[in-house]
């Protein structure tokens, strides 16, 4: 399942740092990470996550026990262009920049336990002089 935020106005760069810290996690863990964090991205990220959990719920009849974040990504949107006038009737631009936020969650595939292999510490033999 997956879910997508667009032009959203957060600058991509900022956008990520919250994003690349759920990569890869159980969504009950992904939440907690980013209701955690004290920033924007982190609350909008958190959004779209809830969005493609409901998704997943809703649409594929899924448990969200059972589902990771499988990809997250931030694509750049279309950037603001506004002007700062600056001295002596000069205008500097700035660019407000957007995101596009999209996270796909995938399921969690019961896996077979092994046998921990450990190494059986050997006994260490005394030398006879």
């Amino acid at each position: 399942m997956k879910a997508v935020a667009r032009y959203i106005r957060i600058p991509p760069r900022k956008a990520r740092l919250a994003i690349d810290l759920v990569r890869g996690k159980r969504v009950d863990e992904a939440l907690t990470i980013l209701q955690q964090l004290p920033n924007k991205s982190a609350r909008v990220a958190r959004k779209v996550l809830e969005s493609a959990v409901a998704n997943a719920i809703h649409n594929g009849g899924l448990a969200p026990n059972a589902l990771f974040v499988a990809r997250a990504y931030v694509d750049e949107g279309p950037r603001w262009k506004r002007i700062l006038p600056k001295d002596r009737g000069r205008a500097y631009r700035i660019l407000k920049r957007t995101s596009h936020i999209t996270i796909e969650l995938g399921i969690v595939t019961p896996t077979q336990r092994r046998p921990a292999t450990r190494r059986q510490a050997q006994p260490q033999q005394e030398e006879q002089n």
